[in-house]
Protein backbone atom coordinates (compact mmCIF):
# COMPACT_ATOMS: atom_id res chain seq x y z
CA UNK A 1 0.00 0.00 0.00
CA UNK A 2 0.94 3.68 -0.98
CA UNK A 3 0.20 6.36 1.68
CA UNK A 4 0.93 10.13 1.35
CA UNK A 5 2.68 11.79 4.14
CA UNK A 6 3.42 15.54 4.92
CA UNK A 7 6.98 16.34 5.26
CA UNK A 8 6.70 17.86 8.50
CA UNK A 9 4.71 14.50 9.90
CA UNK A 10 6.72 11.92 7.85
CA UNK A 11 9.80 11.54 10.44
CA UNK A 12 6.63 10.72 13.45
CA UNK A 13 4.03 9.04 11.40
CA UNK A 14 7.46 6.91 9.16
CA UNK A 15 8.69 4.46 11.90
CA UNK A 16 5.60 3.33 13.33
CA UNK A 17 4.32 1.96 9.58
CA UNK A 18 4.65 -1.38 8.52
CA UNK A 19 6.98 -2.66 6.83
CA UNK A 20 5.19 -3.37 3.79
CA UNK A 21 4.03 0.64 3.34
CA UNK A 22 5.17 2.48 0.41
CA UNK A 23 5.49 6.43 1.35
CA UNK A 24 5.49 9.75 -0.32
CA UNK A 25 6.25 12.72 1.13
CA UNK A 26 4.21 15.99 0.03
CA UNK A 27 5.92 19.57 0.92
CA UNK A 28 3.74 22.58 2.10
CA UNK A 29 3.27 23.71 -1.67
CA UNK A 30 1.72 20.33 -2.82
CA UNK A 31 5.04 19.05 -4.42
CA UNK A 32 5.73 15.38 -4.39
CA UNK A 33 8.35 13.39 -4.13
CA UNK A 34 7.66 10.24 -6.05
CA UNK A 35 5.08 8.39 -8.32
CA UNK A 36 1.26 8.81 -6.27
CA UNK A 37 -1.29 6.89 -9.15
CA UNK A 38 -1.84 4.42 -7.15
CA UNK A 39 -1.87 5.17 -3.52
CA UNK A 40 -5.14 5.24 -1.96
CA UNK A 41 -4.29 6.86 1.58
CA UNK A 42 -3.14 10.35 2.53
CA UNK A 43 -2.72 12.50 5.56
CA UNK A 44 -2.61 16.75 4.51
CA UNK A 45 -0.76 19.09 5.84
CA UNK A 46 -1.66 22.18 7.43
CA UNK A 47 -1.81 24.25 3.81
CA UNK A 48 -1.80 28.02 3.75
CA UNK A 49 -2.84 28.27 0.37
CA UNK A 50 -6.27 26.05 -0.13
CA UNK A 51 -5.70 26.01 -3.45
CA UNK A 52 -3.33 23.27 -2.61
CA UNK A 53 -5.79 20.94 -1.27
CA UNK A 54 -7.10 20.35 -4.82
CA UNK A 55 -3.77 20.48 -6.36
CA UNK A 56 -2.75 17.47 -4.97
CA UNK A 57 -5.85 15.54 -4.73
CA UNK A 58 -5.76 15.97 -8.59
CA UNK A 59 -2.76 13.54 -8.53
CA UNK A 60 -4.02 10.91 -6.45
CA UNK A 61 -6.59 9.04 -8.76
CA UNK A 62 -6.74 6.06 -7.00
CA UNK A 63 -6.91 7.78 -3.59
CA UNK A 64 -9.69 6.03 -1.13
CA UNK A 65 -9.44 7.50 2.45
CA UNK A 66 -7.58 11.20 3.49
CA UNK A 67 -7.19 12.29 7.18
CA UNK A 68 -7.34 15.76 7.90
CA UNK A 69 -5.21 16.56 10.71
CA UNK A 70 -7.50 19.65 11.55
CA UNK A 71 -11.20 19.07 13.24
CA UNK A 72 -12.40 21.96 10.43
CA UNK A 73 -12.66 20.52 6.93
CA UNK A 74 -14.68 23.40 4.92
CA UNK A 75 -10.99 23.80 3.01
CA UNK A 76 -11.12 19.88 1.94
CA UNK A 77 -14.61 19.73 0.97
CA UNK A 78 -14.48 21.16 -2.72
CA UNK A 79 -16.71 20.29 -5.26
CA UNK A 80 -13.33 18.56 -6.64
CA UNK A 81 -13.10 16.77 -3.10
CA UNK A 82 -17.23 16.34 -3.16
CA UNK A 83 -17.01 14.70 -6.68
CA UNK A 84 -15.03 11.77 -5.75
CA UNK A 85 -15.87 8.89 -3.47
CA UNK A 86 -13.57 9.35 -0.94
CA UNK A 87 -13.73 8.97 3.24
CA UNK A 88 -12.53 12.16 4.90
CA UNK A 89 -11.82 11.99 8.58
CA UNK A 90 -10.29 14.45 10.44
CA UNK A 91 -8.62 15.82 13.41
CA UNK A 92 -11.91 16.26 16.40
CA UNK A 93 -10.63 16.11 19.69
CA UNK A 94 -7.28 16.25 18.88
CA UNK A 95 -6.76 19.64 19.64
CA UNK A 96 -8.98 20.43 22.41
CA UNK A 97 -6.50 20.66 25.28
CA UNK A 98 -4.39 24.41 23.73
CA UNK A 99 -7.78 25.68 22.37
CA UNK A 100 -9.70 25.23 25.72
CA UNK A 101 -6.94 27.23 27.13
CA UNK A 102 -6.40 29.47 24.55
CA UNK A 103 -10.29 30.32 25.18
CA UNK A 104 -9.63 30.66 28.86
CA UNK A 105 -6.58 32.68 28.08
CA UNK A 106 -8.97 35.07 26.12
CA UNK A 107 -11.74 35.14 28.59
CA UNK A 108 -8.88 36.48 31.81
CA UNK A 109 -7.23 38.47 29.68
CA UNK A 110 -10.70 40.60 29.14
CA UNK A 111 -11.63 39.92 32.90
CA UNK A 112 -8.49 41.13 33.89
CA UNK A 113 -8.01 43.95 32.33
CA UNK A 114 -4.25 42.70 31.39
CA UNK A 115 -4.24 45.18 28.48
CA UNK A 116 -4.49 47.91 30.40
CA UNK A 117 -1.59 46.73 33.21
CA UNK A 118 0.33 45.95 30.30
CA UNK A 119 0.08 49.57 28.98
CA UNK A 120 1.02 50.43 32.80
CA UNK A 121 3.95 48.31 33.21
CA UNK A 122 4.90 49.66 29.67
CA UNK A 123 4.89 53.23 31.01
CA UNK A 124 6.18 52.61 33.86
CA UNK A 125 3.44 53.59 36.06
CA UNK A 126 1.82 52.03 39.24
CA UNK A 127 -1.76 52.48 39.01
CA UNK A 128 -4.07 51.37 41.87
CA UNK A 129 -8.28 50.35 41.50
CA UNK A 130 -7.92 48.89 38.14
CA UNK A 131 -11.43 47.25 37.61
CA UNK A 132 -11.03 43.90 37.34
CA UNK A 133 -13.77 41.39 37.27
CA UNK A 134 -13.92 37.50 38.14
CA UNK A 135 -14.85 34.75 36.20
CA UNK A 136 -16.54 32.82 38.50
CA UNK A 137 -20.23 33.42 39.02
CA UNK A 138 -20.35 34.60 35.09
CA UNK A 139 -22.30 33.05 32.29
CA UNK A 140 -20.60 31.14 29.24
CA UNK A 141 -22.00 30.06 26.17
CA UNK A 142 -20.37 27.68 23.86
CA UNK A 143 -21.64 27.48 20.32
CA UNK A 144 -20.66 24.23 19.26
CA UNK A 145 -20.60 21.20 21.97
CA UNK A 146 -18.23 19.15 20.48
CA UNK A 147 -14.67 17.77 21.71
CA UNK A 148 -13.30 21.51 22.02
CA UNK A 149 -16.62 22.51 23.53
CA UNK A 150 -16.74 19.94 26.04
CA UNK A 151 -12.93 20.49 26.84
CA UNK A 152 -14.03 24.88 26.87
CA UNK A 153 -16.81 23.90 29.47
CA UNK A 154 -14.42 21.65 31.76
CA UNK A 155 -11.69 24.22 32.31
CA UNK A 156 -15.20 26.78 32.59
CA UNK A 157 -16.38 25.06 35.10
CA UNK A 158 -13.53 25.10 37.00
CA UNK A 159 -13.51 28.62 37.50
CA UNK A 160 -16.92 28.53 39.03
CA UNK A 161 -18.53 29.68 35.62
CA UNK A 162 -22.21 28.91 34.62
CA UNK A 163 -22.04 27.43 31.37
CA UNK A 164 -24.37 26.62 28.51
CA UNK A 165 -24.54 25.07 24.53
CA UNK A 166 -26.05 25.00 21.66
CA UNK A 167 -25.66 21.94 19.49
CA UNK A 168 -27.34 20.12 16.60
CA UNK A 169 -28.85 17.59 18.89
CA UNK A 170 -29.71 18.81 22.03
CA UNK A 171 -28.99 16.48 24.64
CA UNK A 172 -27.18 17.22 28.21
CA UNK A 173 -23.23 16.74 28.72
CA UNK A 174 -20.65 17.02 31.30
CA UNK A 175 -20.06 20.50 33.04
CA UNK A 176 -23.10 22.29 30.89
CA UNK A 177 -25.63 23.65 33.06
CA UNK A 178 -28.16 24.12 29.94
CA UNK A 179 -27.91 22.73 26.46
CA UNK A 180 -30.05 24.03 23.58
CA UNK A 181 -30.86 23.03 19.97
CA UNK A 182 -29.02 24.83 16.91
CA UNK A 183 -31.46 27.19 16.69
CA UNK A 184 -32.09 28.12 19.65
CA UNK A 185 -28.98 29.83 20.88
CA UNK A 186 -30.16 33.35 19.80
CA UNK A 187 -32.69 33.03 22.91
CA UNK A 188 -29.28 32.57 25.29
CA UNK A 189 -27.42 36.32 24.01
CA UNK A 190 -28.54 38.34 26.31
CA UNK A 191 -27.81 36.70 29.45
CA UNK A 192 -24.35 35.31 28.47
CA UNK A 193 -21.07 37.26 29.29
CA UNK A 194 -18.71 35.36 27.05
CA UNK A 195 -20.13 33.92 24.14
CA UNK A 196 -17.61 31.41 22.44
CA UNK A 197 -18.02 29.96 18.87
CA UNK A 198 -16.80 26.59 19.01
CA UNK A 199 -19.00 25.29 15.83
CA UNK A 200 -18.01 23.98 12.40
CA UNK A 201 -18.30 26.46 9.39
CA UNK A 202 -21.07 24.91 7.12
CA UNK A 203 -23.49 26.67 4.84
CA UNK A 204 -26.02 26.92 7.95
CA UNK A 205 -23.13 28.63 10.29
CA UNK A 206 -21.13 30.68 7.69
CA UNK A 207 -22.15 34.56 9.13
CA UNK A 208 -24.30 33.31 11.82
CA UNK A 209 -22.43 35.98 13.82
CA UNK A 210 -24.43 38.95 12.39
CA UNK A 211 -25.80 42.56 13.64
CA UNK A 212 -28.62 40.78 15.01
CA UNK A 213 -26.69 37.98 17.19
CA UNK A 214 -24.21 41.23 18.05
CA UNK A 215 -27.29 43.77 19.00
CA UNK A 216 -28.94 40.88 21.80
CA UNK A 217 -25.39 40.89 23.07
CA UNK A 218 -24.72 42.46 26.56
CA UNK A 219 -22.82 45.76 26.32
CA UNK A 220 -20.48 43.97 28.85
CA UNK A 221 -20.13 40.99 26.97
CA UNK A 222 -17.17 39.30 25.02
CA UNK A 223 -17.32 37.39 21.87
CA UNK A 224 -14.46 34.23 21.41
CA UNK A 225 -14.12 32.88 17.96
CA UNK A 226 -11.52 29.97 17.88
CA UNK A 227 -13.87 28.17 14.66
CA UNK A 228 -13.61 29.75 11.89
CA UNK A 229 -13.23 33.64 10.20
CA UNK A 230 -16.34 33.28 8.19
CA UNK A 231 -18.77 32.79 10.68
CA UNK A 232 -18.88 36.27 12.07
CA UNK A 233 -19.96 39.21 10.18
CA UNK A 234 -16.67 41.29 10.00
CA UNK A 235 -18.30 44.27 8.75
CA UNK A 236 -21.25 43.80 11.56
CA UNK A 237 -18.27 42.87 14.12
CA UNK A 238 -16.57 46.06 13.66
CA UNK A 239 -19.47 48.20 13.96
CA UNK A 240 -20.38 46.49 17.02
CA UNK A 241 -16.49 47.20 18.93
CA UNK A 242 -16.61 50.44 17.51
CA UNK A 243 -20.00 51.43 18.56
CA UNK A 244 -19.74 49.55 21.87
CA UNK A 245 -22.87 47.27 21.20
CA UNK A 246 -20.24 44.24 23.21
CA UNK A 247 -17.28 44.92 25.55
CA UNK A 248 -14.86 43.38 23.24
CA UNK A 249 -13.83 40.05 21.18
CA UNK A 250 -10.82 37.83 21.32
CA UNK A 251 -10.36 36.39 17.60
CA UNK A 252 -7.68 33.73 17.16
CA UNK A 253 -9.42 33.40 13.18
CA UNK A 254 -10.57 35.61 10.91
CA UNK A 255 -11.62 35.16 6.99
CA UNK A 256 -9.38 36.47 5.70
CA UNK A 257 -5.71 34.98 6.51
CA UNK A 258 -3.12 36.77 7.09
CA UNK A 259 -5.38 39.29 8.25
CA UNK A 260 -4.17 42.40 5.85
CA UNK A 261 -2.19 45.06 7.75
CA UNK A 262 -4.34 47.72 6.41
CA UNK A 263 -7.50 45.89 8.06
CA UNK A 264 -9.03 47.80 10.94
CA UNK A 265 -9.28 45.37 13.03
CA UNK A 266 -5.95 45.78 14.10
CA UNK A 267 -6.66 49.19 15.89
CA UNK A 268 -9.73 48.42 17.69
CA UNK A 269 -8.17 48.65 21.82
CA UNK A 270 -11.14 46.48 22.64
CA UNK A 271 -10.13 43.26 20.66
CA UNK A 272 -7.15 40.84 20.59
CA UNK A 273 -6.02 39.56 17.80
CA UNK A 274 -4.00 36.26 17.79
CA UNK A 275 -2.68 34.22 14.63
CA UNK A 276 -5.08 31.21 14.22
CA UNK A 277 -2.57 29.53 16.79
CA UNK A 278 -4.52 28.41 19.40
CA UNK A 279 -4.38 25.12 18.66
CA UNK A 280 -0.48 25.36 18.63
CA UNK A 281 1.01 22.35 21.35
CA UNK A 282 4.04 20.35 21.57
CA UNK A 283 1.86 17.71 21.98
CA UNK A 284 0.33 18.24 18.64
CA UNK A 285 2.42 15.86 16.36
CA UNK A 286 1.84 13.37 18.71
CA UNK A 287 -1.73 13.27 18.97
CA UNK A 288 -2.06 13.71 14.86
CA UNK A 289 0.45 10.71 14.63
CA UNK A 290 -1.51 8.39 17.54
CA UNK A 291 -4.86 8.95 15.31
CA UNK A 292 -3.58 8.30 12.13
CA UNK A 293 -1.99 5.22 12.84
CA UNK A 294 -4.56 3.92 14.76
CA UNK A 295 -7.07 4.79 11.71
CA UNK A 296 -4.02 3.35 9.47
CA UNK A 297 -4.88 -0.08 11.25
CA UNK A 298 -8.70 0.22 11.45
CA UNK A 299 -8.23 0.49 7.38
CA UNK A 300 -6.12 -2.27 6.32
CA UNK A 301 -8.46 -4.37 8.17
CA UNK A 302 -11.60 -3.19 7.43
CA UNK A 303 -13.04 -1.78 10.36
CA UNK A 304 -14.73 1.33 11.39
CA UNK A 305 -12.30 4.78 10.79
CA UNK A 306 -12.50 7.31 13.92
CA UNK A 307 -13.70 10.60 13.52
CA UNK A 308 -15.31 9.99 9.94
CA UNK A 309 -17.02 13.30 8.26
CA UNK A 310 -20.44 13.69 7.54
CA UNK A 311 -19.54 14.95 3.79
CA UNK A 312 -23.15 16.63 3.49
CA UNK A 313 -23.20 17.88 7.06
CA UNK A 314 -19.60 19.41 6.52
CA UNK A 315 -18.23 17.66 10.07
Amino acid sequence: MKIILPVNLAPNIEPLLPSDIQVVQVDSEGNLNSDTSDAEVYINGFYSNFDIYDKVLAMLPALRWQQSPSAGVNHVLTPAFLERDIILTNGAGIHAIPIAEFVLTFMLYHAKNLRKLQIFQDQHTWVRGVFLQELANATLLIIGTGNIGMAIASRAKAFGMRVWGSRRHPELLANFDKIVGADEWRSLLPAADYVVIATPLTPETQGMIDATALRLMRRSAYLINIARGAIVDEAALLTALSEGWIAGAGLDTVITEPLPPESPLWSLPNIFITPHCSALSPSLKERITELFIDNLRRYQAGQPLRNIVDKQAGY
